[in-house]
């Protein structure tokens, strides 16, 4: 009877025993010391083969981890994946901007809806030109402008890791939709051609390689300047005021250069790495928004010497005033008017900003502001001490929400987001902001329930978004006008060509 196992074994396996049968009954043939010879210089010759194919596997595991912390310095994950238990990287999360919202793209390794077709070329073309493999152009909310800075080495290490680690999911994300003119996505071959700058990063030799390594992080693929630098008409970034603070649709991503009483220049080396770790630092600011997200998805993973770099680079950034007279985090200014007025009607200066402080802020932040070891201080707060209400009121509408070593910090939306009984409207959050900032704040920012209602629709239009409505006409106007001059000056040659 045939044993299973052989009577089952593939053709090709076959062929390798009858193989290696032959060989042994060859060696069979041959003087005892001649086969031991061959055996000893056959075992010799696969070591070299074998440790070859483990060096190569070794640096192809190396490869794909180098990648994978890439990616999460970039902070791939918290555009591409999107909210409340996405799949990761197979994009659908919509980035609010002031001309419309803009849905990241599936960049799972999917060969029918991500980049599973893309060669090296390709993805880095896309990463850092926004073009995608088919020609066509991606709107700057994927930070191409900054990716183009990443090395060679680097992007091939990005491209190990999506090809290979990435699991490939068959998803195809809500379409970006943008009013038109700005739906015509060739018109950013035009942009790019004026402010996108397609170099790498270059080390400046003047300075240590910690200061290189950390300005590589934050310009290349932390892209800092993105959120914290201010944008000219066109939407582009101000090199001049680099991480001099900028809009970002509801929230403001504030000075960060080394200026003492505008930026971070007050802040010590110890405070401004925990705040980086961790998105809190008591007695100086807590991130919110879209930095709450960098630090959960990028920031806190990023290893102790890479965190030190950015901070020995950002001490550098050179330092741009603001206008204030006094640090975010300065103003000292506990209040016991809540505690004083509580259950007295009428009594206080904005009655109703009281109330709601009262009935929904003074449980967390305590009656007289100061917070504790969940909630954090009204006053010593970058918030609250701005010479501008806009995170403030973003905060009040959208919450804070970031985990960090698994331990989640939360505040409840009170604007779109929130449930019925707990929704503010416009004129609530305006009161209430006023009321913190009159108490705790900087006094001298008012809010008005308009300014809440820009905030809560995303922030204050750029020049492109106000002008768009009047770009068509604007444009059917002129070619008007170019064929009314051309039928004028044809008008005008005919007499002139029958008389002759």
């Amino acid at each position: 009877m045939l044993d299973e196992s052989t009577s089952m074994m593939p053709a090709s396996s076959s062929r390798r025993s009858a193989r290696r049968s032959l060989a042994a009954k060859l060696l069979s043939h041959c003087s005892q010391p001649l086969a031991l010879g061959l055996l000893c210089l056959s075992a010799l010759a696969a070591i070299p083969g074998t440790s070859a194919a483990q060096d190569a596997s070794a640096a192809s595991a190396e490869l794909i981890a180098k990648g994978r912390y890439l990616a999460t310095a970039a902070d791939c994950a918290a555009c591409h994946t999107a909210p409340h238990g996405g799949t990761p990287f197979a994009g659908g999360y919509g980035i609010e901007s002031p001309l419309g919202t803009i849905f990241s793209t599936n960049i799972t390794p999917s060969k029918q809806d991500g980049i599973g077709n893309y060669s090296e070329a390709d993805f880095a073309r896309a990463v850092r030109e926004g073009v995608a493999k088919d020609g066509s152009h991606l709107y700057p909310a994927m930070p191409y402008t900054a990716y183009a800075k990443i090395s060679d080495e680097d992007m091939h290490a990005l491209y190990a890791y999506f090809m290979n680690e990435v699991r490939p999911v068959d998803h195809v994300p809500q379409k970006t939709e943008l009013p038109f003119p700005f739906s015509i996505r060739t018109s950013m071959a035009a942009w790019n051609l004026l402010f996108l700058d397609n170099s790498r990063f270059k080390p400046d030799a003047s300075k240590s390689a910690e200061w290189n390594r950390g300005a590589y992080l934050a310009e290349a693929l932390e892209h800092c300047s993105t959120c914290h630098t201010p944008r000219n008409v066109f939407m582009a970034e101000s090199g001049s005021e680099a991480l001099s603070g900028g809009s970002i649709g509801s929230w403001y991503a504030p000075n960060i250069t080394s200026d003492k009483t505008s930026g971070i220049g007050g802040w010590s080396d110890a405070e401004l790495t925990q705040y980086l770790k961790t998105g809190h630092v008591a007695g100086k600011a807590q991130a919110a928004g879209p930095m709450a997200e960098a630090v959960e998805n990028s920031l806190q993973h990023l290893n102790d010497d890479d965190i030190k770099a950015m901070v020995t680079y950002l001490r550098d950034v050179k330092p741009i005033a603001s206008g204030e007279t006094t640090p975010r985090y300065a103003i000292d200014n506990p209040s016991v008017a809540e505690a004083t007025l509580r259950g007295l009607p009428g009594q206080g200066l904005d009655e109703n900003g009281f109330h709601v402080f009262s009935g929904s802020c003074a449980t967390c932040h305590q009656n007289d502001g100061g917070g504790n070891k969940h909630y954090p201080s009204l006053f010593h707060n970058t918030a609250t001490g701005a010479d501008r209400p806009d995170n403030l009121v973003a905060t009040i509408l959208f919450g804070v929400s970031r985990t960090v070593d698994n331990v989640p910090t939360f505040m409840p939306a009170f604007g779109p987001a929130a449930s019925y009984t707990d929704k503010l409207s416009d004129k609530d959050i305006a009161d209430v902001s006023n009321y913190v900032l009159s108490q705790f704040g900087n006094a001298a920012v008012k809010v008005t329930p308009a300014d809440v209602a820009r905030i809560r629709e995303g922030g204050e239009k750029p020049f492109l978004a106000e002008v768009a409505p009047f770009i068509v006409p604007a444009g059917i106007v002129a070619a008007l006008i170019v064929l009314l001059v051309i039928a004028l000056l044809i008008s005008r040659r005919r007499p002139k060509a029958a008389h002759a």
